[in-house]
């Protein structure tokens, strides 16, 4: 009887909070990035037209435009153009340094001269971690240099973004110079086939 009892208090228990947790009505500690300038929508599930669909960035609040990722699979890549422009990151960050802003700069600076063509930012971790918080990582730099580059001008229509994790080091020494070295964000032209 007493088992029952308990049982029973705990299952009202459990019902009351999975029902009390429901949906956040308002985004909780969400991250301004900066020169982001939100834009309100009525549905951040909406679709937009054309090869664009809205991703949010911290809440409903600010939607940032994304390409379908099929729209360029097709298109050459040059690994090489950008291959100075490497930002690196500190230690398990995914914040542009402000000695790294001239890099980006150039990469926008490219992209608003040459219209037609797209970039691909590779995000790069080095090998401490887990997997899956390497790749995270690695997509959070890929990110932090999108928008990065549409702070500069940039339509970030334009601009892909994959993450590598640890997955392909340029360095596989096991020193603080080589982790250093693998920390990175890589930017990959995407050349319109004319």
């Amino acid at each position: 009887m007493k088992l029952t009892r308990l049982t029973n208090s705990l299952l009202v228990g459990l019902v009351l909070a999975v029902a009390g947790a429901g949906c956040l009505k308002k985004p909780v500690n969400e991250t301004i990035l900066p020169g982001y300038k939100p834009q309100p929508i009525s549905d951040p599930f909406a679709n937009t037209g054309g090869d664009t669909n809205l991703v949010t960035g911290g809440g409903t609040n600010n939607p940032t435009p994304m390409t379908d990722p099929n729209v360029r699979k097709d298109w050459p890549r040059d690994h090489e153009i950008f291959k100075s422009d490497t930002v690196h990151f500190d230690y398990d960050s995914s914040v542009v340094r402000s000695g790294e802003k001239s890099k980006v700069k150039a990469v926008a600076d490219y992209l608003k001269a040459n219209m037609a063509d797209a970039v691909e930012i590779e995000g790069h971790c080095d090998e401490r971690g887990t997997e899956e918080y390497n790749r995270s990582l690695g997509d959070r730099r890929a990110l932090a240099l999108r928008e990065a580059l549409a702070a500069q001008g940039v339509d970030p229509t334009r601009v892909d973004t994959i993450s590598y994790g640890k997955d392909r080091p340029v360095d596989t020494g096991k020193s603080e110079a080589s982790h250093r070295k693998n920390r990175r964000g890589e930017f990959v032209l995407e050349k319109h086939p004319q």
